[in-house]
């Protein structure tokens, strides 16, 4: 299963964590586990690209835990980015289910 961990701070993102794979199906064969990286690769490489927000990001080289972590307050743009993806992981939940994907919201 996938576990997303959204950390906020007065409705503000902080962190953003995902660790594990779906199991949806066998590696290379999972949809969920495709959906689910592209969504946030891209939504990580967007804020990167297109907003001038400090932030500290790691991944593992094999897959299954990426994280994003802000330095300071982010911008209107990464928030709606943010926004966005997380509308996405959680179309992605109801169409999957819980046996894939977990959210987990923390307020710091």
């Amino acid at each position: 299963m996938i576990s997303v961990v959204i950390s906020k701070h007065q409705n503000k993102y902080i962190n953003v964590t995902l660790k594990g794979h779906a199991g949806y199906a066998d590696h290379g064969q999972d949809i969920v586990c495709s959906a689910v990286s592209v969504l946030v690769i891209n939504t990580f490489n967007s804020i990167e690209r297109f907003t001038d927000d400090a932030f500290s990001c790691d991944a593992a080289e094999d897959g299954g835990y990426m994280s994003m972590t802000f330095n300071d307050d982010i911008s209107s743009e990464s928030q709606l980015l943010l926004d966005s993806m997380v509308l996405g992981l959680d179309e992605i939940h109801k169409q999957y289910g819980d046996e894939y994907i977990s959210f987990t919201y923390k307020e710091v």
